[in-house]
């Protein structure tokens, strides 16, 4: 099967464990910083809106990922689920990152995503708002890629 017809389960419809489940891996991919990787787990014609930037189809969404982690540097993100339907997960996340000059930001945003039969997000609509920090203030110091199973999400740390 080539990755034009992949499967990405869990599929929809979503139950609170599958949702849970989806929400966990697509983190666990946006932690990995492949946009490659990334890029598979949307449809071909994926369409998405990104603060003021709109993607059109899965390499559109690539190129997309590609120019973010080039400029959002030690990027750790965490996702909680907020809401789901049959085909439908509502997240918030919040990341940290730093620029090419040392400066820390911690990004605040919510995500209505929309699956395919086959699991593979058809739609992503995103509201993002990013905040300046200290490095001290950073909470997301595990190192680069996957969170740790053990490391509090955005509730138990007051995000």
């Amino acid at each position: 099967m080539s990755s034009e017809e992949a499967v990405r389960p869990p599929l929809p419809p979503f139950t609170r464990e599958t949702a849970l489940l989806k929400v966990r891996l697509a983190e666990d991919g946006w932690n990995s910083r492949d946009p490659e990787k990334v890029s598979l787990a949307y449809t071909l014609d994926t369409r998405w809106r990104n603060r003021a930037e709109f993607a059109t189809s899965r390499a559109e969404a690539k190129a997309f990922l590609t120019r973010k982690w080039a400029r959002e540097l030690d990027y750790r993100l965490i996702k909680e689920l907020w809401a789901f339907t049959d085909n439908r997960i509502a997240v918030r996340y919040a990341y940290e990152w730093r620029d090419d000059s040392g400066n820390w930001f911690r990004s605040y945003g919510n995500e209505n995503w929309e699956f395919d039969e086959n699991g593979l997000m058809a739609n992503r609509y995103a509201c993002i708002n990013d905040m300046p920090i200290q490095e001290s203030e950073r909470k997301f110091r595990w190192p680069l890629g996957r969170r740790p199973d053990d490391h509090p999400g955005l509730s138990e740390l007051g995000l």
